[in-house]
């Protein structure tokens, strides 16, 4: 299946590599298709570990797995396969994992449940373990490989690598977080919908290293959507090797902890934005504002009513100013909303206010904005100081081309 780059696609940054950080990328063939499906990234001893996983309650083993390994709150390794989910796949899909995890660490001389593994791709198929074995034997010996070639491996319906990277200070410490990410489709808040993995060279300790991203992940990842549906492989992982040489992180009030902090959120935020920039079929990448509602919370899901309506999505992707999909995706999102004092913007202009049209209104200079690939919607409850952004794309008919192909 060919699937035609975004045209909100983003170039992949420049990448310094994480001391600590060794990648590399092999064949497993997976799937009949000519390029890498298996990545492998080799962690220092002492490397630190966190992650957030997908509350779908039909998970796979390596989230089952992952969940109680990242508790032990240190990592040596992590194994990422692509073209199949091993998801719904019993013991199999078990036996699976556990023999990847036991291959890795024989080699490394380190205990199995240090090694981490994700999966992606096809649901309902047990991952061979022939070939995952074979894959992994030629990943273990394979030529370190840059962030790029590791993240083009991790993809399925990608149609882009996604990146991003930033820098904090520590006391007098330089230290970097690069990241990478896959997600296309199957994109809705519950985690996040995605594989994503965030290394740096900084030392934190693991539960001030959790607390950093499930912050994070709580105002980036669990604010996009892409069609509400939401994965069972679900995965972000966040690895601090500590080579960087800082005094560790360990408590909010540590010396550079903010600065750390919001360099993460810097980078989940890239991220989590350009899954949404490659969702399935998108034309236009959308950002909903909601302010004056009962909660930041009650803001947050007045928000995804409004981005998971197929009717906002499909009226965007035409270039429709049809503020009533609006309306009408706000009264049915369960939360407190007053008819009358409700009001509808698209590009920063305001269609309606306090439950009404306005009489001077102008759909001219909406539709020049709803012709652009960026658009802004803003939604005012007028009932108190709650407020929350949210992120997702237009729906179009590539949606449905690439998913009724999907498995062939």
């Amino acid at each position: 299946m060919n699937i035609a780059t975004s045209p909100l696609a983003k170039p992949f940054p420049a990448m310094e590599p994480i001391a600590g950080v060794t990648l590399r990328v092999a064949r497993a063939n997976y799937k009949t298709w000519d390029r890498c499906d298996l990545t492998y990234a080799e962690l220092a001893e002492g490397t630190a570990v966190a992650g957030v996983f997908t509350r779908n309650v039909c998970c796979s083993s390596e989230v089952e797995l992952g969940r109680e390994q990242v508790k032990l709150g240190h990592a040596r390794a992590l194994i990422v396969n692509a073209g199949n989910s091993n998801a719904f796949t019993g013991y199999r899909g078990r036996d699976a994992v556990e023999q990847i995890m036991a291959q890795v660490a024989a080699h490394l001389g380190c205990q199995p449940a240090e090694v981490l593994v994700s999966s992606t791709g096809v649901i309902g198929v047990p991952l061979p373990k022939d070939k995952a074995e074979a894959g992994v034997a030629a990943a273990l010996t394979a030529e370190p490989c840059t962030f790029e070639d590791a993240t083009n491996t991790i993809g399925t319906t990608d149609t882009f690598a996604k990146g991003a990277s930033a820098t904090a200070m520590i006391g007098e410490t330089k230290v970097t977080i690069n990241g990478i990410i896959k997600g296309s489709g199957m994109i809705a808040p519950d985690m996040a919908t995605m594989l994503g993995y965030v290394f740096t060279d900084a030392a934190v300790e693991p539960a001030f290293l959790q607390a950093c991203l499930s912050a994070a992940s709580d105002a980036t990842f669990n604010c996009i959507t892409v069609d509400s549906d939401t994965s069972t492989s679900d995965t972000v992982l966040a690895f601090a090797t500590g080579k960087a040489g800082n005094v560790p992180l360990a408590h909010v009030d540590d010396a550079g902890a903010d600065a750390f902090a919001a360099a993460l959120h810097d980078v989940c935020r890239q991220l989590a934005h350009l899954v949404v920039r490659d969702g399935e079929g998108a034309s236009k990448f959308i950002g909903v504002t909601v302010h004056g509602a009962a909660s930041d919370e009650s803001a947050r899901k007045v928000g995804l009513a409004v981005a998971n309506s197929p009717l906002v999505k499909t009226a965007i992707a035409g270039g429709d100013a049809n503020w009533g999909r609006v309306v009408m995706a706000v009264g049915k999102a369960g939360e407190p909303a007053d008819r009358d004092k409700l009001g509808i913007a698209f590009g920063g202009i305001w269609a309606a206010k306090d439950g009404l049209p306005l009489p001077d209104y102008d759909e001219t200079p909406v539709a020049a904005h709803l012709a652009g690939d960026e658009v802004d919607i803003t939604v005012d409850l007028g009932l108190g100081e709650g407020r929350a952004t949210v992120w997702t794309c237009d729906l179009t008919h590539g949606y449905i081309s690439i998913n009724a192909d999907y498995r062939s």
